[in-house]
């Protein structure tokens, strides 16, 4: 089998992109799941809480026909000092596609994707979550039919999430993407830069502002996240004083009547989110959930090279 390793988007192909996210709109359209992995067998490592990603993995390398094998947070030998490029070492003579979220460094990742034997999928580290992109340019696409031209407004922490999808959409052409994040909590610089090269390759746009004024109209989607990221804290105590101007509210919404609202979930309502956008009637949040399974299967197709 090939193996693949998806690690960061900025690793694969614009085609490889747009592979996946076909892949996982044709499953979200009703497309039935063959045996594409059977004999397979996939390891799930999550070392952080997870209620979506761990279960669409798990859910979708089933419905492939592979076998899985799951780990927590205590159960590898990480925990008593082996390395990690040992640990990847012996479980690529066993697994065929690793599943990790680590919460950690990408570069614990690339160890353990030190080898040629076992696809490594990032299910997501400390500066990017790209399975999270997949999903949710999987949800755009299946929503309004073509990603080209989709303007997207993220408010919120330049988190993992941001980092991810100013990765992903801009790749698409004449899209725009406006980050607006709080100061001081901003997407990585070096993630922005390769972003805005991604944008002036496909005729797309990427800003980011760290103020929630002047918002632009006319947009396709509004997305936010929770403020608080998993397995992170912030050094600041009042951190949430400048969060608040960044709230996804009613206000926020009518500024662009046509807009559905997207969240990656857990929702904290009243925080990030208040509870009439996201359990309103333009939320697209729980159909971006479920689409997590659909890109996840897209992913592990591409990963074992049956895509």
């Amino acid at each position: 089998m090939v193996r693949n390793h998806l690690i960061s988007l900025a690793d694969i192909t614009d085609a490889d992109l747009y592979r996946i996210v076909d892949r996982g709109g044709q499953f979200a359209s009703g497309a039935r799941p063959g045996e594409t992995l059977g004999g397979a067998v996939v390891g799930v490592y999550f070392r952080a809480t997870s209620t979506r990603t761990r279960t669409a993995f798990s859910a979708a390398a089933l419905r492939l026909g592979a076998r899985l094998i799951t780990y927590g947070p205590h159960d590898l030998q990480l925990n008593t000092g082996e390395t990690t490029e040992d640990t990847g070492r012996v479980l690529s003579g066993m697994l065929d596609a690793l599943v990790a979220r680590t919460a950690g460094s990408v570069e614990e990742l690339r160890a353990l994707a030190d080898q040629d034997r076992m696809a490594v999928v990032n299910a997501m580290g400390a500066q990017e979550h790209p399975t999270q992109a997949l999903t949710d340019l999987t949800a755009m696409a299946g929503h309004f039919g073509d990603l080209a031209g989709r303007r997207v407004l993220y408010m919120g922490e330049g988190n993992n999430t941001a980092a991810a999808l100013a990765l992903a959409l801009p790749r698409y052409p004449g899209t725009e993407l406006h980050l607006r994040t709080p100061e001081g909590y901003g997407v990585d610089p070096d993630i922005l830069v390769r972003a805005k090269e991604y944008a002036a390759r496909h005729g797309s746009t990427v800003t980011e502002r760290h103020d929630a004024v002047d918002l632009p109209t006319g947009l396709d989607v509004v997305y936010t996240t929770r403020w608080q990221t998993t397995g992170t804290s912030k050094a600041d105590p009042d951190w949430r004083n400048a969060f608040v101007p960044f709230r996804v509210d009613e206000d926020v919404m009518r500024t662009s009547p046509d807009a559905v609202f997207m969240h990656d979930l857990p929702a904290h309502r009243g925080e990030e989110v208040t509870a009439a956008v996201l359990d309103g009637p333009r939320s697209i949040a729980f159909t971006q959930a479920e689409a997590k399974m659909h890109s996840a299967a897209a992913v592990l197709e591409w990963s074992l090279g049956a895509l």
